[in-house]
């Protein structure tokens, strides 16, 4: 199929001192082989080799920016005020796509005109999560497969949804999906459970807050968008119940 004929996809890959995982991810990237790509690389000021590494494939990457920044959703920004592509998909650091990603991605993009975003299935260490249910927006995290590496949301939905709002540290996804799916309603599609984007690296950014802190900010993102505070209060008890059941057994 001619360039003409596809999409374009924009790629943001943000990395801060990952120096043993930015290779694979830029590799994936590239090995997709897909001929109307824009690959945009934000650094947050690494000290390590990462940037060297970059710069072994600088002819292949669009924009690359290294500089000091206040975290991975200074960088997602960063990247979003770059990109031009129909599609845009945000894969971090030490996370791959596989090997048909994209040809799986403009499938779904070519079949489902309305759709406004689309969530691949993607490989964690405990097993692969898939599926897209909207309605457990408002009391769960599981209502979609991925941010990073399964997610990509057309340029103009993007634009209505804004920026990752960096007030919040740790869970800004969250609040970013809750508006684009409750404030504007926007449309999406899950792919199947077989049909993979991505695999996660362990030991990501997430893994490393504690949950505890990770639920309050979650919770302030929920009150912060208009949930009812009981429900909010229902939530919390059933995590901490949740928690303290996962900690006994």
């Amino acid at each position: 199929m001619k360039k003409n004929n596809l999409p374009k996809i924009s790629i943001i890959t943000t990395v801060l001192n990952d120096e043993t995982g930015i290779e694979k991810t830029i590799k994936s990237v590239l090995n997709q082989k897909y001929k109307n790509l824009e690959y945009i690389i934000i650094d947050g000021g690494s000290k390590d080799k990462t940037i060297k590494i970059i710069n072994k494939y600088k002819k292949f990457i669009t924009k690359f920016e290294s500089k000091n920044d206040n975290g991975i959703y200074y960088g997602f920004n960063r990247g979003l005020s770059f990109a031009t592509g129909d599609l845009i998909g945000i894969i971090n650091s030490s996370d791959i796509y596989t090997k048909n990603a994209f040809k799986i991605l403009v499938s779904y993009y070519n079949k489902y005109n309305n759709a406004d975003f689309f969530f691949g299935a993607v490989k964690k260490h405990y097993g692969v999560l898939h599926g897209y249910k909207p309605w457990k927006i408002f009391f769960s995290w599981g209502f979609y497969s991925s941010h990073s590496s399964g997610f990509f949301i057309k340029k103009k939905a993007a634009s209505i949804v804004g920026n990752y709002n960096t007030n919040y540290k740790i869970s800004s996804d969250y609040d970013y999906f809750y508006r684009m799916i409750v404030k504007h309603k926007l449309l999406g599609v899950s792919t199947k459970k077989k049909e993979l984007f991505g695999i996660f690296a362990r030991g990501g950014y997430s893994s490393k807050i504690p949950m505890f802190n990770r639920t309050l900010e979650e919770l302030l993102i929920r009150k912060n968008n208009g949930q009812n505070i009981l429900t909010l209060l229902f939530i919390f008890l059933l995590k901490i119940l949740f928690n303290y059941k996962k900690l006994n057994n």
